[in-house]
C-alpha cells in the first residue's frame, strides 16, 4: 500500500467523525509515531510503499470506533515528558499541565536562597501519575506519593519510568491505593510541603455536553461525580490538606469551572490561608490553590 493512498483513506474516514482538520492531524501523528514518517513523505515520495501496514489499518480501524489517538498509539506528551497512557487512566489535558506549572513556579519561588530544599509531595486521585511524576521530575523531591482507589490506574502510574527511561527524577514517586473519599486511609502519610489533586469533577448532567469519544472510552470513575454532591471529592481533600500540609505548605487543586467560589470555600472552611481562585489559559476558573 502506498503511503500516499493511506493517508488519503485514512483522513476521509476519520473525517466521519473528527473536523477534518483535526482528522488530518491524528493521521499525520500516527504515521510520525507508527511508521517513522515525516509529514511531507507521502509528498516527496509519493510511490513510497508502507512495509507492513497491517499496524497502522488496525489503528485507523480503532480510531474510526471514536478510540482517542492516544490510547491506540499507548502514551501521550505531558510538560515535557512522554507517558504511558490506557483506556484505565485519564488522558491528560493541557490544563492539567498549568496545575504542575502553577506548584513548580511556587515551589522554586519558595527554594530561592534556601540551599539544599526538598520538596515532600502528595498527589491525590493519581491516575496515571503524570502529575506527581512531573513535580518529582522538575523539583528536588525527598518523598512523592500518589494515591488512587483503582489498582489498574497505579499499575500505569508506577510503570511509567520502565516505559520512559529518560523520565530521570530526584526520587521515584511510590503509589499507594486507598480510597480519597475515606481521609483516615492517609492520615499517616504526611506531613507534606505540597499536596495536589485532578480528582472526579465532571457532573452527571453534564454528561450530555462531553463527546463521544471522552464518554465511550475514558474511565467514568475518574470524571464524573453525582449532581447531588458534586464537590465531595474536594470535602475529603481540603480535610486532608487542612491536617496534612506542614507549616507553610502550599497546594492546589484542579476544579470545575461553574464551581469555583463553591470549591474555595471549602478550602477556607478547612482553616487553610490564601485560598484563590485561579483561570486557565483559556479565561476558566480552573484551580484553587491554598496554603497552611
Amino acid at each position: 500500500m502506498r503511503l500516499k493512498d493511506f493517508i488519503t483513506d485514512a483522513r476521509a474516514s476519520l473525517a466521519e467523525i473528527y473536523p477534518a482538520d483535526e482528522a488530518r492531524a491524528i493521521v499525520t501523528r500516527l504515521c510520525s509515531e507508527q511508521l517513522g514518517v515525516s509529514p511531507q513523505k507521502h509528498i516527496l515520495e509519493p510511490d513510497w510503499e508502507i512495509p507492513s501496514p497491517e499496524m497502522v489499518l488496525e489503528s485507523v480501524a480503532r480510531l474510526k470506533t471514536g478510540e482517542p489517538l492516544q490510547y491506540v498509539l499507548g502514551k501521550t506528551e505531558f510538560y515535557g515528558h512522554e507517558f504511558k497512557v490506557s483506556p484505565s487512566v485519564l488522558i491528560p489535558r493541557p490544563e492539567t499541565e498549568e496545575l504542575v506549572d502553577l506548584l513548580v513556579r511556587e515551589a522554586e519561588r519558595r527554594a530561592l536562597g534556601s540551599s539544599g530544599r526538598c520538596f515532600r509531595v502528595l498527589d491525590l486521585c493519581t491516575g496515571s501519575g503524570c502529575i506527581v511524576w512531573s513535580l518529582a521530575a522538575a523539583l528536588p523531591v525527598s518523598k512523592a506519593i500518589g494515591v488512587d482507589i483503582s489498582e489498574a490506574a497505579l499499575a500505569v502510574a508506577r510503570s511509567q519510568q520502565d516505559s520512559n527511561p529518560e523520565l530521570e527524577v530526584s526520587n521515584e514517586p511510590e503509589f499507594l491505593q486507598a480510597d480519597v473519599l475515606a481521609p483516615e486511609s492517609t492520615a499517616s502519610l504526611g506531613p507534606f510541603d505540597i499536596i495536589v489533586s485532578n480528582p472526579p469533577y465532571v457532573m452527571d448532567r453534564e454528561r450530555a455536553l462531553m463527546r463521544a469519544n471522552v464518554l465511550e472510552h475514558e474511565p467514568a470513575l475518574a470524571l464524573f461525580v453525582p449532581d447531588s454532591d458534586p464537590l465531595l471529592f474536594y470535602r475529603s481533600i481540603a480535610f486532608i490538606a487542612s491536617s496534612q500540609l506542614a507549616p507553610g505548605g502550599f497546594g492546589a487543586v484542579e476544579i470545575n469551572e461553574a464551581l469555583g467560589p463553591e470549591t474555595a470555600a471549602l478550602f477556607s472552611d478547612a482553616g487553610l490561608k490564601d485560598v484563590e481562585v485561579l483561570k486557565d489559559l483559556f479565561g476558566r476558573e480552573r484551580f484553587v490553590f491554598f496554603r497552611r
